[in-house]
């Protein structure tokens, strides 16, 4: 990599790990109930249940995730975690945010239970674990898991910025980066992977490359990403926000 495209993904990085432009993003959620338990005035599984959701929800337009985060925490009398114990679901087919309905809604809040009840660490899940222990999906060796790894990105990276670092035992390095095709697409134009497959192989590649830029912190290099996004509008702009690139 060139040193000029290294400094410049540096200075992004630097630039946009900032809560300023997090205040209308799925991660402000969890971000509420941390902020409520560094306080005493909830706890970790409220942090962890809130950060299950909101990196479900994560994609399409962020207004529209805010809006549809803020509906299921209105649901949950902004107490998730009781809410989850209690075991009382709205559980109908509806839609809660774009094809996700109540129903699956209430199967994640019944798997969350089972966890919580069984002292399960969620830490120490491992992907395949989350994906089929959590979000009820089936195996995949090949999926990039996004979700996943945007909620072990605000769980574990601890800079004390934008992400909150509530997960102690886990260490930075071993982070992945959250693909999804806007993420894909900018890694490809800045050269970063050559990969035509959305998939963890690709995902591994372009962390990789942000290990050499970033080392110890290689998720670091997701704001970096986000820079590129805020300061190539036409870039932002191009991309079609209606796909799902949740899997």
């Amino acid at each position: 990599m060139e040193n000029s495209m290294k400094l410049q993904l540096e200075y992004w990085a630097e630039t946009y790990d900032d809560p300023v432009y997090f205040k209308e993003d799925p991660i402000s959620f969890p971000t509420i109930f941390y902020q409520k338990y560094i306080a005493g005035k909830c706890c970790l599984h409220d942090v962890e249940t809130a950060a299950v959701f909101a990196a479900h929800f994560a994609w399409g337009r962020r207004a529209m995730i805010v809006r549809d985060c803020g509906r299921l925490f209105d649901e949950m009398d902004w107490k998730p975690y009781d809410y989850v114990m209690e075991g009382n679901y709205r559980n109908d087919g509806a839609s809660i945010h774009r094809t996700v309905k109540w129903s699956e809604v209430a199967a994640i809040c019944g798997r969350l239970r089972e966890i919580f009840e069984n002292s399960s660490d969620m830490e120490k899940m491992s992907a395949e674990e989350f994906r089929t222990g959590i979000y009820g999906q089936k195996k995949d060796g090949k999926a990039p898991n996004k979700k996943i790894n945007m909620m072990r990105r605000w769980m574990v990276r601890r800079d004390g910025k934008v992400d909150l670092g509530v997960w102690k035992n886990s260490d930075p390095a071993e982070l992945l980066i959250p693909l999804d095709v806007h993420v894909w697409q900018t890694a490809t134009e800045l050269g970063l992977t050559s990969r035509k497959q959305k998939d963890i192989v690709t995902v591994q590649e372009i962390t990789d490359a942000f290990r050499e830029i970033f080392p110890g912190d290689p998720c670091k290099g997701d704001f970096a990403l986000f820079g590129y996004g805020v300061t190539h509008p036409e870039h932002k702009s191009s991309k079609k926000e209606t796909e799902d690139t949740n899997k």
